[in-house]
């Protein structure tokens, strides 16, 4: 996240997205794009299948496999287990959901990931289990530089990822007029 924050602010980018500290750039304009919570992933003969829903407790008595610290909602993850004075078992951090799923599957222990990373047809072997009340809703956001002119291209593709984000309301955005609209 941190990365694409700086490309866009050095004009290497037209746009970042990521769901972790692009809204602490006062450089970028940053808007809401999408929300998102966690899913606990796991083989489909695991034990936790047997509960209705999941605790901290319970998780922390797994290795868990999840993101890289920087990533996709990964400090409300450590901040949930640190409230409750538990010290998680985390064995792997990846930065993509594919490599969390790769190493679940190879039995190292449970997954922690985004639910929009998870597809029940596509990783059959897998099953997901909500746990969104355990580490609350993420929010995915799109940064544009401050003041920037942007190509239509750019306009057209923050509309296909979240519809409410209009080209009049970016365009005010960029203006500094977010006094004047509301998300």
């Amino acid at each position: 996240p941190t990365q694409v924050a700086e490309m866009v602010m050095h004009d290497h980018a037209d746009i970042a997205i990521a769901t972790e500290a692009i809204s602490n750039y006062k450089e970028l304009v940053s808007l809401p794009c999408f929300q998102w919570h966690h899913v606990a992933i796991m083989p489909a003969d695991h034990p936790l299948l047997q509960r209705k829903q999941l605790s901290l407790e319970d998780l922390a008595q797994y290795p868990l496999i999840t993101y890289e610290a920087a990533f996709a909602g990964r400090t409300k993850i450590n901040e949930a287990f640190a409230r409750r004075n538990l010290t998680p078992d985390v064995v792997l951090e990846a930065i993509d959901a594919d490599v969390i799923k790769t190493y679940v599957e190879l039995g190292l222990g449970v997954g922690i990931m985004a639910d929009i990373a998870f597809n029940a047809e596509r990783d059959k072997h897998l099953r997901a289990m909500p746990v969104g009340h355990l580490f609350g809703t993420n929010l995915t956001r799109i940064a544009l530089k401050q003041g920037a002119y942007l190509r239509s291209y750019v306009y057209t593709l923050v509309e296909l990822l979240s519809p409410s984000l209009t080209r009049k309301l970016i365009e005010q955005a960029l203006k500094g007029e977010h006094e004047n609209y509301e998300l």
